[in-house]
């Protein structure tokens, strides 16, 4: 095998490690916030499409770098988890030297894209960065990781409006759609966390469902999801949607019970079904929903 043959496996194998399509839970989101800051200053998309440009270039290498740092950093007590152990820095398929290179490259895109965006993006892109590092070690002193990845996720949709206005003036709408964002994706961690429960025990990793059971993690990841649908109808209400986005909503609303229902805490089995299959359907649905509501009302 040549090293030409090498370097697209190499370069596949990496983009299995970041899960690159995960980027649509998020990204959706700060495309929203973008097109409501443009209508905000009366401009048209036509003006930004080079801001547009930039954000997504900033989430996706944000979203590259926040999970090669995650595997890099969590590649052993991956290596003790049945679930995990053929992640590709436990079996070698990725380097770790790859995985920094990968991650320490994307951190430099996010950056640069940010420059160039204006002065406010490059002075807060340190604290975009922050929470992104400090999600896995979350899991080493806190029963509830979910909410700082909550956090971490809550900042697309603020930044994505400065990128497009340079000031937090009028941003009040992208902090509330950061705070559904952020607690709809930290729900659906607690979720996914619940297939650890008894090797996160063993090992000592911290969780919701580790430190209080499945039942009352799920329970938990109810209320945050309940709290998700709040801050959407609030979403809506302050940028002033109109039947369209409370549509979307209601589909929405279907969405998030049937994760709920799916996985309860003695079948486990659909928890991918809910992660993959019903979030990605609220990214699209109430994106498209939105953006319809956008263009005609």
């Amino acid at each position: 095998m040549t090293a030409l043959d090498e370097k697209p496996g190499k370069v596949k194998a990496f983009l299995r490690l970041v899960m690159i399509e995960h980027s649509i839970f998020a990204l959706p989101f700060a495309y929203l916030s973008s097109l409501v800051a443009i209508r905000s200053i009366d401009d048209s998309v036509g003006e930004h499409w080079l801001d547009l440009v930039l954000v997504t270039i900033a989430m996706v290498s944000g979203r590259t770098f926040a999970m090669a740092a995650n595997r890099i950093l969590d590649r052993k007590i991956d290596a003790l988890n049945p679930r995990t152990k053929n992640r590709e820095l436990v079996t070698g398929a990725v380097s770790v030297r790859t995985a920094w290179t990968g991650a320490l490259v994307s951190l430099a895109i996010l950056i640069i894209a940010a420059g160039l965006l204006n002065p406010l993006c490059l002075v807060l892109s340190p604290l975009a960065v922050i929470p992104l590092v400090v999600y896995p070690y979350a899991k080493r002193f806190t029963n509830f990781p979910h909410y700082v990845l909550a956090l971490a996720q809550a900042v697309a949709p603020v930044g994505a409006w400065l990128a497009i206005t340079g000031t937090f003036q009028g941003s009040w709408p992208a902090w509330v759609l950061g705070v559904a964002v952020g607690l709809w994706i930290g729900g659906f961690d607690i979720i996914y966390a619940c297939q650890d429960v008894e090797v996160d025990r063993e090992i000592g990793v911290h969780s919701t469902p580790a430190r209080f059971g499945v039942r009352t993690a799920l329970r938990i990841s109810s209320v945050t999801h309940v709290l998700t649908f709040g801050f959407y109808v609030w979403f809506g209400q302050l940028v002033g949607l109109s039947w369209l986005w409370w549509a979307g909503l209601v589909l929405t609303a279907g969405a998030l019970i049937y994760q709920h229902v799916v996985v309860t805490e003695n079948d486990l089995s659909k928890v991918n079904r809910a992660f993959f299959t019903a979030n990605g359907f609220v990214a699209i649905a109430l994106f498209v929903f939105a953006v319809l509501d956008l263009i005609f009302f």
